[in-house]
């Protein structure tokens, strides 16, 4: 066993909104940032502009500055706030890598200083969204090895990981669907066995993204005072701290009506550019934001399936022998699925589509032979908000582990495309 291997494995899952890292090991990642990069674009510019033939070491200091000169996650977006010459940008968009500059600046940025560790010193487990194309595993084998010439690499599909979260309980399911609410993109995942069942993935256009805009789009139209600038931000943190899960959106309304003083919260800020503070109100955005999972109609024409139709879906197109296995866990991941009674009301919902099912198929027989009723479980847990990193740090602690990462020399030896393909851990259950 190498030196590397006994240190802890790096885990970092980077998310369409927000990356996790941290150290195999542990209960939690050490940070937790939003997925931006903020380049000084002067610098660039200049070494752009330069005109042929004049002096080169300005044209080399300037085109080095830019290497340079960029920040990320909470930094990066206080100073494109504070200075015109920063430019944002998302390197992932919908789960997929978009901008492979941008999120090599952002690994070198995470592993230098924020988890301040020699790259060539550890292992590194790092996760992709369930569509991921083989090319892009390649691009990541790439720069992981070339640029930062790190010892061992595994690249792990995100479901299966938040599935690997329920390993600290006694016994391992690792067949569930894993119904993952990111910041940018939903998907519904049947795994069997630790397989992820390709064909029955389903993906919808509805994420925590959509959520936040929303609340903002409500926000605006009730003319609550909310300077423009900051109503996004305001949005996401209406979103994160006051908003809940209804069972009836009649009855919830009826409730607001009733007692406003109970229900309506006051949101108190400072407007950015007069420093004058403002107050608005939040009301029906509380149940109205998470209800575009059940009801999307309410938020979008070009979308109208909920999440649990989605759901009941999935399941239907997966092998007819894992379906009930796959009903009975159904597996929460991501942080907008943090909402306070999620997990009831999804259960309630596909329970209500599956029973439906049963009746009519007993009917149709015509009563002879009852069908067994069919166990509908949605697991929750407080780690949900990081399952995915959680998953990829119990997996990157086990011996099987290193034994399944691809190596430097194997990348030497046989190229990019040993990364298209990560075994999966059979030893592990």
């Amino acid at each position: 066993m190498d030196a590397a291997a006994s240190r802890p494995a790096v885990v970092i899952d980077n998310g369409t909104g927000y990356t996790k890292m941290g150290f195999a090991g542990n209960v939690e990642p050490c940070f937790i940032i939003p997925t931006v990069v903020a380049v000084n674009e002067s610098f660039a510019n200049q070494s752009r502009n330069s005109v042929k033939g004049s002096n080169w070491l300005a044209q080399h200091r300037a085109g080095v500055m830019a290497d340079l000169d960029y920040f990320i996650g909470d930094e990066a977006i206080a100073r494109s706030r504070s200075s015109t010459t920063y430019n944002l940008t998302h390197p992932i968009h919908h789960g997929q890598v978009e901008n492979w500059d941008a999120m090599e600046r952002f690994w070198q940025q995470c592993i230098f200083n924020y988890l301040r560790c020699d790259p060539e010193d550890h292992y590194f487990l790092l996760t992709e969204s369930p569509l991921t194309a083989p090319e892009s595993r390649e691009y990541t084998g790439e720069i992981m090895f070339e640029t930062f010439n790190v010892p061992g690499l595994y690249i792990a599909v995100q479901p299966v990981l938040a599935l690997a979260a329920g390993y600290t309980t006694s016994k391992c399911e690792m067949t569930g669907v894993v119904v993952d609410v990111g910041d940018g993109a939903t998907h519904v995942v049947p795994v069997a066995d630790g397989y992820v069942i390709g064909s029955s993935i389903k993906s919808i256009p509805i994420s925590g993204k959509d959520v936040t805009l929303f609340i903002q789009q409500l926000m605006r139209e009730r003319g609550e005072h909310v300077p423009p600038e900051d109503s996004l931000e305001i949005a996401r943190k209406v979103k994160e701290m006051y908003c809940y899960t209804s069972s009836d959106i009649v009855k919830e309304y009826n409730k607001h009506d009733r007692e406003p003083s109970k229900y309506i919260k006051q949101w108190r800020g400072i407007k950015p550019k007069t420093g004058a503070p403002y107050s608005c109100d939040i009301g029906y955005e509380r149940f109205l934001g998470p209800e575009i999972f059940f009801n999307p109609e309410i938020y979008s024409s070009d979308f109208t399936t909920p999440l649990p139709a989605v759901i009941d879906k999935c399941i239907q197109s997966s092998p007819i022998d894992t379906r009930r296995a796959l009903y009975k866990n159904i597996v929460l991941s991501g942080g907008s699925t943090m909402f306070k009674d999620f997990h009831r009301r999804l259960q309630r919902d596909v329970k209500k589509i599956v029973d439906a099912r049963v009746l009519a198929s007993d009917a149709r027989v015509g009563g002879e032979v009852k069908s067994q009723p069919v166990e509908v479980n949605v697991v929750s847990h407080p780690i949900q908000r990081f399952a995915v990193w959680f998953g990829g740090s119990v997996l990157a602690s086990t011996p099987e582990f290193y034994a399944a990462c691809h190596t430097k020399a194997e990348y030497e030896e046989y190229g990019a495309s040993i990364c298209r393909t990560n075994p999966v851990f059979k030893g592990m259950y």
